[in-house]
């Protein structure tokens, strides 16, 4: 059973892509038809292609491993935030730093600087400096909170990357390559499809289109995180009965 219809995804105008003109020819596969000059994408692939990606989303999640969202475009970066903290996954809706991935120690110690801050704000080390440089590192810790605030818990490299736009986002897509870390993306007709591992042909410039994308994918992550959760209760409660010394033909049926 699919996660969604094709009904549902022509409602929110997935189907259109970019002018001919504009096209990459790497995406033939998944155009339809051009009207006016304008490719439709064939949303019988798109379903396929969500459907493929939201089973892998979830067993990424159910390991328990993060999944890092680029998305800085402007259409996007609220949609992509504000659903992706549902889930409590990493995202970088700012400028993509260079190097994030490539150069990740580097990026962890601007992490870290915050929390250094934090501490000094809380052990008493901001009474004893300046006003001035008081300011100076208050608005420091306000600079590194918008660049790398979303990525604070992000302690290792992420096992995936989910991108909208791979053309906007191309330096994030070449270091995940690099790097060898698997990449899901809303993928446009002027776009390669080539370059990530899941393309989701879509229409990644309108907001109703990124927002249904992206209820769907975080949906398939929270089903990953629940059956993570649930598991790892069974399995609690199962080592605390054996620790009880209770077997379990004695408990089949009770709760």
């Amino acid at each position: 059973m699919s996660r969604i219809t094709t009904d549902q995804l022509l409602e929110a105008g997935v189907h259109f892509g970019h002018l001919k003109s504009k096209w990459n020819p790497n995406m033939a596969p998944y155009i339809f038809m051009e009207r006016n000059g304008i490719h439709v994408i064939d949303l019988n692939k798109t379903v396929a292609k969500l459907d493929e990606a939201s089973a892998a989303l979830k067993q990424i999640a159910k390991s328990g491993k993060k999944i890092l969202f680029v998305a800085t475009k402007k259409q996007a970066k609220e949609i992509v935030a504000e659903a992706v903290r549902k889930v409590n996954m990493p995202f970088v809706t700012e400028r993509w730093p260079g190097g994030m991935l490539t150069n990740f120690t580097t990026i962890r110690k601007a992490v870290k600087k915050m929390a250094t801050i934090d501490k000094m704000a809380t052990d008493g080390t901001f009474e004893t400096i300046s006003k001035k440089e008081k300011l100076t590192i208050s608005r420091e810790r306000e600079k590194l909170e918008t660049q790398f605030g979303s990525i604070s818990d992000m302690s290792r490299l992420p096992a995936a990357l989910f991108i909208v736009d791979i053309s906007k986002e191309h330096i994030a897509v070449a270091e995940a390559r690099r790097l060898n870390i698997p990449t899901f993306a809303v993928v446009d007709t002027n776009s390669n499809p080539n370059l990530v591992d899941y393309p989701i042909p879509a229409n990644d410039d309108a907001a109703k289109s990124i927002a249904l994308i992206m209820e769907v994918v975080v949906a398939a992550i929270q089903e990953g995180l629940s059956e993570r959760k649930s598991e790892k209760d069974k399995g609690d409660d199962e080592g605390r009965k054996e620790k009880e010394g209770v077997s379990s033909e004695e408990t089949t049926g009770k709760e």
